[in-house]
């Protein structure tokens, strides 16, 4: 998704600050916005600390100038029940859900502030309204997200507006991976999708339309909304 997501806004003439802790996967999207004429930089590291993302908005701002929307994107999984989830897991998926949320916007709105303002964009889950077995520190990162995003928008506007994609299945190597917890994997993304009232996965595409119209003058009076973009999950729960 946050390859997507940094491709449709590259094609849309954004100027790009990248991060991530693949270098690889970080550096093929910065090579595949510069191929295609787009203007991006890759800071590698983990967006859970502080410091890479005080990185990422330094970067922005000594190369392009400032900031002009934040897009937090970052996932993980970290599988396990309350009393079966290893400490570290729950830990570093609290720091990639929700602390790399708050460092972005803490370091992030003070810049958007200094150009007039700016949105904020947040990809969360529709896990923030609904539970998964075996996913306890991921609900409960996604579901602190709806919270930040609304009091971020009450403390920020309407200078910078936040909202919040609650995202459902889409096919992505995360969705594979917590399928890996099943006895048949594949059976698992099909049963993902069978829930949708769209009976498919959700496509990167389509998500990354849905940020870019929450970072864009098209959504001017939409701020501490959540979005639901999930195939209709959660309207048939």
């Amino acid at each position: 998704m946050g390859r997507a997501i940094a491709l449709r806004f590259a094609r849309e003439g954004a100027a790009l600050v990248l991060g991530g802790r693949n270098q690889e996967r970080g550096r093929e999207v910065l090579e595949a916005i510069r191929g295609e004429g787009g203007r991006a930089e890759f800071v590698p590291g983990d967006v859970g600390t502080l410091e890479v993302n005080r990185q990422l908005v330094e970067r922005a701002r000594d190369v392009f100038g400032g900031l002009d929307v934040l897009v937090a994107n970052a996932g993980t999984l970290g599988l396990g029940s309350i009393t079966e989830v290893p400490l570290e897991t729950w830990r570093q998926t609290l720091a990639t859900n929700l602390d790399a949320v708050f460092y972005l916007m803490r370091l992030g709105i003070p810049e958007l502030l200094a150009q007039g303002g700016g949105s904020i964009v947040v990809n969360g889950s529709i896990a923030a309204e609904k539970s998964f077995p075996n996913h306890a520190a991921y609900c409960a990162s996604k579901g602190a997200l709806p919270a930040l995003v609304r009091q971020a928008a009450v403390d920020y506007g309407p200078e910078v507006r936040v909202n919040l994609l609650l995202t459902g299945p889409v096919d992505t190597p995360l969705i594979w991976e917590s399928a890996a917890a099943f006895p048949d994997p594949e059976e698992a993304v099909a049963a993902a999708a069978r829930k949708t009232l769209a009976k498919r996965l959700g496509k990167s595409g389509e998500i990354a339309q849905a940020a870019l119209f929450l970072a864009t003058e098209q959504s001017a009076w939409i701020t501490g909304s959540c979005l639901t973009i999930d195939g209709g999950v959660l309207a048939r729960t």
